[in-house]
């Protein structure tokens, strides 16, 4: 990330190209943002400018905060803000990937790299016994040895390999096991210390990372790590021992010979270094374009309901792509140099071998030196060359892992400003809790440019309740993050019982507070579990099962989530789902306050705690919160004031600063800003009959308090405080079946799929058709390369049998010598070419595919119905991870890898053919060995592919456990819970790594025997060809072609099963991809069919619709809904939560279908008609309005299905919105970035800006889900006058909390477990004194009595 104050940082940040989302800017959810009407600080006189002007005036700021975002604070301020936000830069050295090495592991790498080298050193033995057979040979053909000692010195010399095979063998197995086991097991401890490490940020570290990046990290980065440092060191390690031992015999032998050919290895070498600078630093571009676009994928993921309502899928899959074009630019130099420099490596081993023979004739016509060194020197030459070109693909692993573990260490490096592990600071055995502001001055780190709270002085005094109230960006929530020491304050300083907190231990002040927010986070686990995550790290926490069980309960009892619990099928051990999605708003809100309370903490603050809840559970909440709240100093950030009327000391705040304080009595009377936010929220219902009703309703909830329920004549129908009607739905349906039982019984469940090799490799093809010719070049190049072989062992056996001349035929030798190791250089040259070629075909062609297969995976995943979005195994965090692992095991199948495999075949087969042709007895037995060889390799990739199988899995749930923390994480920070997830985390590593370890030594006990084996081959071939000489059947020439073709072509063949890792993964991976793309969502947003409307009157009807979600079938949420909108009405919905509100706006979406039942819009049935046609009437307004990170403008454009708006319909929109005069306010106006997540907004400007988007529609049918209950009466003003706007001339359906939103409706519906139960205009259900009439008046406000 790049760092504040870095140049480059600033100026993408603030030129509003493309670039702007190369910054992930983001900023925490619930800060106060840009203060409404106030300009950010650095131009502060400047009037807001008409459109016009706004361009120009956005380059200024530009060009003048090129230097430094930080330029206008103060250096202590802009000290403070950058210690927050600065990530070091760190070098990383092949040393730090093994830092978290144990001394097991550094034992077990020890032994394992003995066995590598020993196992390396194997092949350059070998040419020593090679060079002493064709000695033998000579002797026996021309200096006239005798038959029998010819056999008895071929027999010994055969034995020989034998031994060197059964060494092999040891040798590689242990290096195998030890290298893949250390691997996993380092790896394990490096995700480990990064968890540990995210988890020890501060919060303003996290604003500037999107969530999809730590994703992205924890997956696809580790495995990078992990891949660089397991069985590839001991393949580099043998390859080396190989080189070393080669050159060492060389010397022994003959030293000037050696010396001379060590030419060709310094040439292999500068090669190389120069190559792989290049390769690094590109490497690790790519990397970075892709992070950012897991970001992207990561946001779109987590809000799909916004993207599929929208229609927006195409546009957001195009802002995804963007990433990976550029992705694919730096990926592709990196692949290509690596092509180009395996093609100079094979150049110089041909230009090595012509050297050897024309240097070896010379020196052996001089006497100094005979045929048996010459061979044995020129093989263990070219062996430890070989063993070179066998490094190279494995650098590219190292260098990958040394580029994606910076950012990794980097983190981990990182010193956090706030670290709740540290444990410096004071702790004292007992507070008061006392709270103090004094003078405090903050800025966000994020968003350095403006100032959040100026000069802020508030007592909080023990014991009671302060409750902070105001317009949405006035600095409320930054009290709590100030007092919960998320941040540090530029200024001022906060203080506990007279102890500034800075001086006080982090964790211990976090464990004396807890906090309930806005938006409840509830872990994937049970409620049980969920409760007493509010114990961690207190002393109950050690009390033991039972006491523990105990304490749970009553915190819940008190919390008035204990009945709905109960009556849960599984009680406590209820698994509630990923952020506890399976339970409604209310259910949620109170287990997170019992999660408060369960520690009985001494400060309680709460962040518009009911805000998300409707009356009737807000009721319930309240009435829980206040008994919660007793004998505590408690914080209430509230936007409904009915909430906060007892509450000892209420402050108004207004842009960053305190307007008045006092009870709610006493500000009332004042007539200021405080009785205006109050008469805004006020309910029009006749004066005097609320006033005697709202007596009764407020003794009886004192009366509740207390805890002796009282009864009035109102609440005798049992809709008592105490039950939210959302616990009822959990009681079983009565016996007998109900309508949706019966469909849910017929419904099949999704098949598992198993594909055939064949239909993948077509899949992968499919991706790679455009380049069609591209890779016919790589093929014409590959087969070239591949031919290099078989034509070299011609050339071999005619230098072999020219050299065995004896002294009378010099001259002859030397003419012979001279003329083939000319043909040598002509054949390197052509081995240069075509594996250059083909590298570079091959790069294009994978990145393409890389970048295709990405992106059509993304795509895929927008088209599914939110049904399969539910399932845990489709969490945003799992797909995300799925987008950048396994698109990139897919490369596995083309490219380098199918290269390779060509290369080889074209050996093998034109090896055989040749070898045939020349002599066919020898032939045959060698060619029976290749099967062998062949077959082991086989094995080797079939173990990988079950191994690949069972680790994905299990790295995946950790992975997913590990983004759900991070994304929670000031819930994690607020909890103390940083130990407990890392506990967690590492268990199931832990257990992971038990598992594989079975598999490794299965898998690694075949790839040894590939190994070894050619060692027999060769034993094999060369007795059997030795007889045939002794018989006199063949000659020196025919020996040699046949022997070195087949069996080096067999040799070469073994590198095969080096990819077979990357295969293995890449079945796997296409397997998957092709169950997902075959994957036929039942609710198609691809599909063409169904009937187009012309055009939409707007009339919607529900006829008897019966509904459960998919991933919740035991419990009903629509039981027989009936209800019908004329065009242009504008409906309200109410009722408790969980009563089928929101998904009744659901179901009109089309998110989902009913079971039974039908809806109908125009009296047509919507599942008849066209589904993209049918939501482009429809806009959606929901409670928590999604924006994607990029500008204002793009996030209003995503609104309209058409790419060319005009800026005026735009401008509209956002005037219609009311969020115009703000948008012009900002520094940058429309080309504001607003963060991931739109975080750099407070909620009513999140708010009215989806609004704007869903008005550029021009929607025939507007849903409005509950679209301000997250927004304070000010705001909540102002949405509601843009949303009354909005609704004219148009049908609407509103979701509504807060009634007093929804009085002037034309009809109102109330709902109760999934049925409509009253329906009417407001004066008529006031009139029924019925369910509407109570909810009204639960919500009255007036002064208390």
């Amino acid at each position: 990330m790049a760092i504040i104050g870095d140049e480059k940082h600033v100026s993408d940040s603030s030129s509003s190209s493309d670039k702007d989302n190369a910054v992930p800017t983001d900023f925490p959810k619930d800060t106060e943002k840009t203060l409404l009407g106030q300009a950010p600080v650095p131009i502060h006189q400047d009037p807001p400018a008409p459109p016009g002007k706004l361009q120009a005036k956005e380059v200024d700021v530009g060009s003048q905060e090129e230097t430094d975002p930080l330029k206008h604070l103060s250096d202590e301020e802009r000290e403070i803000i950058k210690r927050q936000v600065d990530i070091p830069n760190i070098k990383v050295t092949i040393g730090m990937l093994y830092r978290y090495a144990t001394f097991y592991d550094l034992v077990i790498m020890a032994i394992s790299a003995l066995c590598a080298i020993g196992g390396g050193a194997a092949l350059p033995l070998m040419t020593v016994v090679f060079g002493g057979l064709a000695g033998t040979f000579q002797t026996f053909l021309y200096d006239g040895g005798s038959a029998d000692q010819f056999d008895s010195s071929l027999s010994h010399r055969t034995l020989y390999f034998i031994y060197i095979a059964v060494g092999e063998f040891v040798t590689i197995y242990v290096a195998t096991v030890g290298f893949i086991y250390t691997g996993e097991h380092i790896a394990a401890k490096i995700r480990e210390h990064y968890l540990n490490a995210i988890l020890r940020q501060n919060i303003g570290f996290f604003d500037k990372l999107g969530a999809g990046e730590i994703t992205t990290r924890i997956t696809a980065d580790t495995n990078l790590v992990q891949d660089g440092i397991s069985e590839k060191v001991g393949l580099t390690l043998q390859a080396a021992s190989t080189f070393v031992a080669a050159f060492v015999i060389g010397f022994i032998k003959y030293w000037k010979l050696t010396l001379i050919l060590t030419s060709t290895v310094v040439s292999i070498v500068l090669t190389m270094g120069a190559g792989s600078r290049f390769i690094v630093g590109w490497n690790k571009k790519s990397i970075e374009a892709y992070a950012e676009g897991g970001t992207v994928a990561e946001e779109v993921l987590s809000s799909i309901r916004n993207a599929t309502a929208f229609n927006t899928q195409k546009k957001l899959a195009r802002q995804y792509d963007s990433h990976l074009i550029e992705a694919e630019r730096w990926g592709l130099r990196h692949k290509a140099i690596l092509g180009l420099m395996i093609g100079a490596a094979m150049c110089f081993i041909f230009l090595n071998y012509g050297l050897a023979f024309w240097e070896g004739s010379r020196l052996l016509v001089a006497g100094e030196t005979n045929l048996s060194h010459v061979l044995t020197i020129m093989m263990a030459i070219v062996y430890g060359a070989f063993s070179l070109g066998n490094v190279a693909p494995n650098i590219g692993a190292f260098t990958t892992a040394l580029a994606a573990s910076a950012k990794i260490f980097s983190t981990i490096d990182r010193v956090s400003p706030l670290d709740p592990e540290s444990t410096t600071g004071e702790k004292f055995e007992n507070i008061e809790g006392t709270l103090e502001l004094r003078n405090v001055r903050h800025i966000y780190p994020s968003r350095p440019e403006v100032v959040v709270m100026e000069d802020v002085s508030l007592l909080v005094p023990a014991g009671k309740t302060t409750a902070l109230v105001g317009a949405s960006g006035s600095g409320k929530s930054t009290i709590v993050g100030l007092v919960e020491r998320f941040y540090d304050p530029v200024g001022g300083n906060v203080f506990l019982d007279g102890h500034n907190v800075e001086d006080l231990n982090l964790r211990w002040l976090r464990r004396q507070m807890a906090l309930v927010s806005q938006e409840p986070v509830l872990f994937a686990t049970t409620i049980f579990e969920n409760i007493r995550y509010g114990l961690v790290g207190r002393e109950a926490a050690n009390l033991g099962e039972a006491k523990v069980r105990d304490l749970v309960e009553n915190a819940a009892k008190m919390a008035n989530a204990h009945d709905f619990v109960t009556k849960l099928p599984e009680g406590y051990e209820t698994n509630v789902g990923e952020r506890g999605f399976l339970l409604s708003g209310g259910q949620k809100q109170r287990i997170a306050i019992a999660r408060a309370v369960v520690s009985d903490p001494k400060i309680l603050l709460l962040d518009e705690a009911t805000s998300a809840l409707d009356t009737k559970s807000e009721g319930v909440v309240q009435a829980a919160l206040d008994k919660a709240a007793e004998g505590r100093t408690t914080i209430i950030i509230a936007h409904r004031l009915s909430t906060i009327k007892t509450a000892d000391n209420i402050v108004v705040m207004s842009q960053g600063r305190i307007v008045e304080q006092g009870t709610h009595d006493d500000l009332l009377e004042r007539k200021s800003a405080y009785y205006n936010l109050v008469e805004a929220q006020r309910i029009a219902a006749e004066t005097e009959q609320k006033a005697t009703e709202e007596v009764d309703f407020l003794d009886m909830a004192d009366g509740k308090v207390n805890g002796a329920p009282m009864r009035t004549p109102m609440t005798e129908k049992g809709n008592d405080f105490d039950e939210d009607p959302d616990d009822l739905n959990l009681n079983k349906t009565k016996t007998g079946k109900s309508q949706s039982s019966m469909v849910l019984a017929n419904r099949k469940g999704e098949e598992d799929h198993q594909y055939s090799l064949w239909t993948l490799i077509k899949l992968i093809a499919s991706f790679n058709r455009q380049e069609l010719k591209y890779m016919l070049i790589g093929l014409v190049f590959s087969i070239i390369a591949g031919g290099g072989n078989p034509v070299s062992s011609v050339f071999l056996a005619k230098c072999i049998s020219a050299m065995a001349l004896p002294a009378p035929f010099f001259s002859t030798l030397r003419s012979q010598v001279d003329f083939w190791s000319l043909m040598y250089l002509m054949l390197a040259f052509v081995e240069l070419i075509s594996y250059a070629g083909q590298g570079v075909a091959f790069a294009y062609c994978s990145e393409r595919l890389i970048h295709r297969v990405r992106d059509r995976a993304f795509r895929t995943m927008l088209r599914q119905e939110i049904g399969w979005f539910d399932q845990e195994a489709h969490t945003a965090g799992a797909l995300t991870s799925f987008l950048s692992t396994e698109t990139t095991h897919v490369a596995g199948i083309s490219g380098a890898t199918l290269g390779t495999l060509l290369v080889v075949s074209t050996t093998l087969i034109a090896a055989m053919a040749e070898s045939l042709a020349i002599g066919w007895k020898l032939s045959l037995v060698c060619i029976a060995t290749v099967p062998i060889m062949l077959g082991c390799g086989f094995f080797r990739f079939y173990m990988l592919a079950r191994f690949q199988q069972r680790a994905k899995q299990a790295y995946q749930k950790s992975a997913s456990y590990a983004c759900e923390a991070t994304s929670a994480i000031r819930t994690v920070a607020s909890l103390t819970r940083e130990d407990d997830v890392w506990e967690q985390y590492h268990g199931q590593l832990v257990s992971q790594q038990g598992r594989s370890l079975q598999s490794i030594l299965r898998s690694s006990s075949l790839f040894a025997a590939a190994q070894s084996l050619m060692f027999l081959c060769m034993a094999l071939g060369f007795w059997y060809g030795g007889r045939l000489i002794g018989r006199g059947e063949y000659t020196l020439q025919q020996f040699f072609i046949c022997f070195s073709a087949i069996i080096f072509g067999a040799q070469s063949a073994g590198t095969v099963f080096s990819f077979a890792p990357d295969m293995g993964k890449a079945k796997h991976a296409a397997a998957e991809l092709k169950a997902l793309f075959d994957r036929t969502p039942d609710i198609d947003s691809w599909s063409e069919e169904g009937e187009k409307l012309p055009h939409m009157e707007g009339s919607i009807e529900f006829r008897d619709v019966h509904f459960r979600y998919p991933t919740r079938p035991e419990q009903a949420v629509l039981r027989g809904l009936n209800l019908t909108v004329k065009p242009g009405q504008y409906v309200a919905l109410v009722g408790a939560s969980g009563c089928g509100k929101s998904t009744t706006i659901a179901l009109l979406e089309r998110f989902y279908d009913p079971l039974t039942g039908s809806v109908l819009v125009d009296d047509k049935d919507i599942s008849t008609l066209n589904l993209n046609e049918y939501r482009s009437y429809l806009a959606l307004v929901s409670q928590e309005p999604t924006l994607y990170q990029g500008t204002v403008r793009d996030n209003v454009l995503l609104g309209a299905d058409r790419d060319d708006v005009p800026e005026e319909q735009i401008v509209q929109a956002c005037k219609d919105a009311n969020i115009y005069d703000f948008i012009l306010s900002l520094p940058e106006g429309f080309n504001t970035v607003v963060g991931s997540k739109g975080s750099m907004l407070s909620g009513g400007q999140k708010q009215r800006i989806a609004i704007a988007r869903a008005l550029l529609r021009d929607p025939k049918i507007l849903l409005l889900d509950e679209a301000t209950s997250a927004l304070d009466s000010e705001s909540e003003k102002v949405v509601q006058a843009a949303l009354d706007a909005a609704a004219k001339g148009r049908t609407t359906i509103a979701v509504a909390h807060r009634l007093s939103t929804i009085q002037k409706a034309d009809r109102i519906y109330v709902f109760d477990q999934g049925k409509v139960v009253e329906a009417g205009t407001h004066s008529e259900l006031i009139a029924r004194k019925g369910r509407y009439f109570e909810l009204v008046n639960l919500q009255s406000l007036g002064k208390t009595h």
